[in-house]
């Protein structure tokens, strides 16, 4: 028997002690989604586990014999424990994390280089991130916050602007002096243009405002603009860079702007969650936490004068 407790049947004993408390294996296997017939071959698996009749099977029923029952009213009680168990560990978990959906180069060149200043901050709370490229709608979901490009008027939720799109033209320094020259917006005309999925009209944009024509079909496209900025590090071309996104790029040298012409798209970064429910406490926190990375004033906890 030592061995047997190593290998229990979970599942057997699952939907036994889900019969127990049923009655019924037809109402058993409603809850379990499953057949009547899956029921009664799951107890039968038991019963030939522990060698013992735990139901009597009859023409079109089956009742609980004197040790079936005994054992099915303990074992259910067992399974109900578990089950509020399990549910009390998925509430703490619940209320100590943080669901947020961010696009993944906002997450990779914004947000985690600060996010151990927010885990100091707030050391019980975690962020768990989400980087779907999805449009935003906060129903049949479980996040309580996003950060999304745009001009605002997302639906069911409020925003606040983290701070303004401004694009530029960017490469790495190998890549700039393998060019014959890259003074003016003419010149990128001789250059390998790097564009992203999701930002495939950039070129365009760009060639448009600064008033020069270029062919932005050509060059290479990436699925990210994660992607997009790492192939421009690695001297693949030249690439549109947000330019609040990529500071730290510019500060280390990894990426230049060689035409030094940002241009404001007329889009910002928000920080938005939604107003179909309360907002908690632990998103409050981290909201005012996003928009004072941003240089802006906090949305909820009012700084005090010493701070």
């Amino acid at each position: 028997m030592d061995d047997k407790r190593l290998n229990l049947p979970l599942n057997p004993l699952r939907a036994f002690a889900v019969a127990v408390r049923h009655k019924t294996f037809t109402a058993a296997a409603k809850e379990m989604g499953v057949s009547q017939v899956a029921i009664s071959r799951q107890i039968a698996i038991l019963e030939n586990y522990l060698n013992l009749q735990l139901f009597e099977r009859r023409n079109r029923s089956a009742k609980l014999t004197e040790v079936g029952r005994s054992f099915g009213f303990e074992l259910a009680a067992i399974f109900d424990e578990l089950e509020r168990t399990t549910q009390r560990l998925l509430s703490h978990e619940s209320e100590k994390t943080i669901h947020l959906r961010v696009y993944p180069s906002v997450a990779h060149y914004w947000l985690l280089p600060r996010l151990a200043n927010f885990t100091a901050q707030f050391p019980d709370l975690r962020v768990r991130i989400d980087t779907v490229v999805a449009p935003l709608d906060f129903r049949g979901t479980h996040l309580d916050v996003a950060i999304q490009l745009g001009t605002g008027g997302w639906r069911d939720a409020k925003s606040r602007k983290l701070f303004d799109e401004e694009v530029d033209v960017v490469c790495s320094a190998d890549y700039l002096a393998q060019l014959p020259r890259l003074e003016s917006p003419e010149d990128v005309n001789s250059a390998q243009l790097l564009h992203s999925r999701y930002r495939r009209r950039a070129w365009e944009d760009w060639s448009d405002t600064v008033g020069i024509e270029i062919n932005h079909r050509e060059g290479m496209e990436f699925d990210s603009s994660l992607l997009t900025y790492s192939a421009a590090q690695q001297g693949f071309g030249l690439a549109i860079g947000q330019v609040p996104l990529l500071e730290r790029e510019f500060q280390s040298g990894r990426l230049l702007r060689p035409l030094n012409r940002p241009i404001p798209t007329g889009a910002s970064f928000h920080v938005v969650w939604p107003t179909t429910i309360s907002v908690s406490t632990k998103t409050r926190h981290f909201i005012d936490w996003l928009l004072e990375q941003a240089g802006e004033q906090p949305e909820f906890f009012r700084r005090s004068k010493s701070s």
